[in-house]
């Protein structure tokens, strides 16, 4: 049985003298004229059209930074409390950031809550299935996903583009002193992801034959927006590598399908990688689809599509 979390528990102070402090932060930051909301974001892409958007007003929070990710993150007091002060919280959804869902709820209360997963407009592409893909690909491991798309959202540029257009707009409403500004911030964003998405189509167009294998299916929005196409997945769910069958199916996708290339992600142990390789002339590289070693702010989105884009242009190379 999961235990419960009680995340007011996390806000409690130790002393008075903290409470003391924190209400005259907060009467600062109340008295500041034309001050930015209180933002808070999930992931390190969000943060980073966030912060776009937000340039020259503010800069929103962040929750998962460093090396986590959002399949086993724990919530740390101070997330708790940058929750609870929020203004505004973008997030993906619960399809990918489960964890925050219960504290949205229960700390959130006075924010505006924003799921981009939400999007009508925006694409989305359902969970692969089959060869490469499906549970009965990877043994025993019984992993299993109840959602009906995949959430890596992000990681379309057009998808993205739609996502600083929502977040522009609801920043306006929140803030309308400075709603101009949002929306030009978006605007010029946009603008640069229009540049950068063409560079990289040139790039990744001499690629589009590549065989590869992801660590998990989290690239399909980057491979179908530039025509290229994974032949499988170690794990469906990171959080349950596969079992015996699994691996010994990966080796023998190895040597029928040509694969060049197997991807490991540094938020995870790159062991199975090795596993898999081993004994062949496949090549391993790294894959990371948060940019977790990227420095957070603004131009860490564009830094990310470029890094994917890299890793796969090098794993083609001789």
């Amino acid at each position: 049985m999961t235990p419960t979390v009680d995340y007011n528990a996390m806000l409690r102070p130790k002393n008075y003298l903290s409470l003391g402090l924190a209400a005259f932060a907060s009467f600062v930051l109340s008295a500041s004229a034309g001050a930015a909301p209180h933002v808070v974001t999930s992931i390190k892409p969000l943060h980073s059209l966030v912060a776009s958007v937000m340039q020259g007003l503010g800069t929103p929070d962040l929750i998962i930074d460093g090396q986590g990710s959002p399949h086993t993150y724990s919530m740390k007091p101070s997330d708790a409390e940058s929750l609870q002060q929020a203004d505004v919280i973008f997030w993906i959804g619960a399809d990918l950031e489960n964890f925050l869902a219960k504290p949205i709820d229960s700390l959130g209360g006075n924010a505006k809550v924003v799921s981009l997963m939400e999007q009508s407009e925006l694409q989305k592409l359902p969970l692969r299935e089959g060869s490469g893909f499906g549970p009965d690909d990877h043994g025993e491991s019984g992993e299993t996903y109840h959602a009906e798309h995949d959430a890596h959202i992000w990681l379309d540029p057009d998808n993205a583009k739609l996502m600083l257009e929502t977040i522009s707009k609801t920043l306006g409403q929140v803030d309308a002193a400075n709603a101009t500004t949002y929306q030009k911030n978006a605007m010029a964003a946009m603008a640069d992801i229009d540049r950068l998405d063409a560079k990289l189509k040139a790039e990744l167009a001499p690629v589009r034959g590549l065989g590869f294998i992801v660590f998990h299916d989290a690239y399909h929005y980057f491979e179908n927006h530039y025509g290229l196409a994974a032949s499988g997945a170690i794990s469906i769910n990171p959080e349950n590598p596969p079992g015996a069958a699994g691996i010994a199916a990966l080796q023998a996708k190895l040597r029928q399908d040509k694969i060049s290339c197997v991807f490991a992600e540094p938020q995870f142990d790159n062991k199975l990688v090795t596993l898999i390789t081993e004994g062949t002339e496949t090549k391993s590289a790294t894959l990371d689809p948060l940019g977790v070693n990227l420095a957070s702010g603004p131009a860490m989105y564009g830094a990310l599509l470029q890094q994917l884009a890299n890793a796969f242009v090098d794993c083609a190379s001789p």
